[in-house]
């Protein structure tokens, strides 16, 4: 019984973590969804079949030149803030890169909620994580790799996500290779109600200031500031979760930047996959 349990225990952090590392990078997904299981994960609030964008005039075309912009710089350093109900708060640092899919590494620092207390009990308050084109790995504590064999690394191949509960892993990888800056941009063109706020400060630079409500299974705001050149400086979104408020915000600097992510060691890395067959063994 006990083997049961920490089984299931190792699983439910592993889903947690997953979590994490979407929500790290962009909140942009379902604002209903939940993370207590795979089937219960957040979809894309802008599926690839998607309709075209419901914006027209010149709010679109200087949004689209946001997009082409933010989308050519291919990298920038990344701060963010999220909140999602009682279930996960935490603050993420680093930088990300987005030329050939999503690449590059953030340090995450769980700061409240359920999945932080479960996450302490193992020892875990923080974890890097390493964006890599065909796979996301986590880092976990000593605590925890020692339920694992030792190993500290969680890898969660993307093509595997898609095999888990359907549309709903199909969502978290969609989320994990699609979680760059220009990703917010598209999801405010398909916003009916997109205006232009005005120009404001951000961090001591001039940004001018867009809104917007998108769709999901409940309305979510986006809003985001844009400089000069074209660039996103920061992005708030704001919606609901099955636990509660969702609030994420994000600056991002130094477009350009080199991004580094190198593949963790097999010998210390657990597969995502591998941790669910144990816990149905």
């Amino acid at each position: 019984m006990r083997g049961t349990t920490v089984r299931r225990t190792v699983v439910s952090v592993a889903v947690s973590v997953m979590l994490a590392g979407v929500t790290a990078c962009t909140s942009s997904g379902d604002p209903a969804g939940s993370a207590a299981s795979p089937s219960s994960a957040p979809r894309s609030s802008v599926p690839a079949s998607a309709s075209p964008p419901a914006l027209t005039g010149p709010s679109a075309d200087a949004l689209r030149a946001v997009e082409r912009a933010t989308g050519r710089a291919g990298s920038a350093r990344v701060e963010s803030t999220t909140v999602m109900g009682s279930e996960l708060s935490l603050e993420a640092t680093g930088a990300l890169g987005w030329h050939d899919g999503l690449t590059g590494t953030l340090m995450i620092t769980y700061t409240g909620g359920t999945t932080a207390e479960t996450m302490r009990r193992l020892g875990t308050t923080a974890m890097e994580a390493r964006y890599l084109a065909d796979a996301y790995y986590a880092r976990m504590g000593d605590e925890f790799a020692a339920r694992v064999g030792g190993r500290h690394w969680i890898k969660y191949v993307y093509a595997d996500l898609e095999d888990l509960g359907g549309d709903a892993g199909a969502g978290f990888a969609d989320q994990m290779r699609n979680t760059t800056p220009h990703q917010a941009v598209k999801l405010l063109l398909t916003a009916k109600d997109v205006r232009k706020v005005g120009e404001e400060e951000t961090r001591g630079r001039r940004a001018t200031h867009w809104s917007g409500t998108v769709g999901g299974s409940t309305a979510q705001t986006v809003d985001i500031w844009v400089d000069d050149r074209n660039l996103l400086v920061k992005k708030v979104e704001r919606g609901r979760t099955k636990t509660g408020e969702l609030n994420q915000t994000a600056y991002y600097s130094d477009y350009g930047v080199t991004v580094f992510a190198e593949r963790p060691p097999a010998a210390d890395t657990a597969d995502f996959k591998e941790l669910l067959a144990a816990q149905d063994g």
